[in-house]
C-alpha cells in the first residue's frame, strides 16, 4: 500500500486526543477547538466509538452506527467549513472499537474525511506517521484489537486473544501466533525513524503512562501488575528511538502518576487519555515535541 499523505494547513501545530469513547460533547469541543486554532494535523488515538457499541447496537442505547451517523458527517462538516485550512486527520481504532466498523473508517478515508493509519505509514510534511491499534491481552471480552505482546503469556485476570469475542471472521492460527512485537518490526521495517511519529493505542510498559488502578488487587491469590502497557512497545521505542509516540488506553495513568509525558532515550512518549469528564487536549510541535502541552477543556 502506498503512503498516506496529509498536507495540513502548514506545520508545525498539531493536536492529539484519544479515548473519547463516543462522547459527543468531547467531540464537539474538539471540533470547536480545531475550527478556531486550525492546527496542521489532528491525531486520534483510538477508542473512538461508544463503549459497548460492538456488543448491542440498539438505537435506544444510543449506539447506532456511530461512524456513519455521527463521526464521519461531523468531520465532513468541519472540512466544508475550513476548506483549505482543514487539517490532516490521522486516526486509529482502539481495543474498544469493533473491527466490523473498519469498512466505514476506510470508506470515509477514501473520501478525504481522515487518514486511517492502522497498520500503515503516512507522512505529514517531512515527518513519517505510523499507526498501530493492537494492545496486549486485557480482562475485556472484545478481542478484535488485542494481540499477544512478546509471547503467548497472559497476565493473571486477563483473557487470551484466542478467547473472548470478535466482530469479524478471523484466522485462528494467526491469532495464536501473532505478537505485537512482530507487527511493529514489520510496520517499521528498516526505516530510519529519527523523524517518525507513532500513533499507538497501547502505552509502553512500566512507565508513568501505563499505570492502572490495580493496587492491592489479586486474581487467584496472585497480585495484579499495576502496569498494563505493552512490553513490545517499550522495547520497540528503546531499540528504534522514533521522534515521538502518542498513546492512550490507560485512562487513569495521569491522575495516578501526575505525568502524561515521559522520555525513553531520545523518544518523547505521551499518553493523552483522561478519566474525567473533560476533553484532554495535547498540543505539540513535531519540530520540538518535548515542549508539548496538555489542557483539559
Amino acid at each position: 500500500m502506498g503512503q498516506l499523505t496529509g498536507e495540513g494547513a502548514g506545520l508545525p501545530r498539531c493536536v492529539f486526543v484519544t479515548d473519547l469513547h463516543g462522547h459527543r460533547d468531547r467531540y464537539e469541543k474538539l471540533f470547536a477547538l480545531v475550527a478556531v486554532e486550525q492546527p496542521s494535523a489532528v491525531f486520534l488515538g483510538g477508542d473512538l466509538q461508544p463503549t459497548g457499541s460492538w456488543y448491542a447496537k440498539k438505537p435506544e442505547e444510543g449506539c447506532g452506527d456511530f461512524v456513519r451517523e455521527y463521526l464521519w458527517p461531523a468531520f465532513e462538516r468541519l472540512r466544508e467549513n475550513l476548506g483549505p485550512s482543514y487539517p490532516a486527520v490521522f486516526l486509529i481504532p482502539g481495543n474498544d472499537d469493533p473491527s466490523s466498523e473498519e469498512p466505514s473508517f476506510l470508506e470515509a478515508a477514501s473520501r478525504g474525511a481522515w487518514l486511517y493509519i492502522q497498520g500503515r505509514k503516512g507522512r505529514l510534511g517531512r515527518f513519517q506517521v505510523y499507526g498501530y491499534a493492537y494492545v496486549p491481552p486485557t480482562p475485556f471480552t472484545l478481542k478484535d484489537w488485542e494481540r499477544y505482546d512478546v509471547s503467548r503469556f497472559v497476565d493473571p485476570g486477563c483473557i487470551s486473544p484466542e478467547e473472548g469475542r470478535r466482530t469479524v471472521p478471523f484466522d485462528a492460527n494467526k491469532v495464536k501466533w501473532s505478537t505485537i512485537q512482530q507487527d511493529l518490526a514489520a510496520l517499521a521495517n528498516d526505516d530510519v525513524l529519527a523523524d517518525a511519529i507513532f500513533l499507538m493505542h497501547a502505552p509502553p510498559y512500566a512507565t508513568p503512562l501505563d499505570r492502572a488502578a490495580l493496587d492491592g488487587k489479586q486474581c487467584d491469590h496472585v497480585p495484579l501488575d499495576v502496569h498494563v502497557g505493552s512490553i513490545a512497545v517499550r522495547r520497540f521505542i528503546e531499540q528504534r528511538q522514533p521522534l515521538l509516540t502518542l498513546h492512550g488506553h490507560v485512562h487513569e495513568s495521569t491522575r495516578l502518576t501526575g505525568e502524561w509525558k515521559t522520555r525513553i532515550g531520545r523518544t518523547i512518549c505521551i499518553n493523552g487519555a483522561h478519566d474525567g469528564r473533560e476533553l484532554a487536549v495535547v498540543r505539540f510541535d513535531p519540530e520540538s515535541p518535548a515542549g508539548a502541552t496538555r489542557e483539559l477543556v
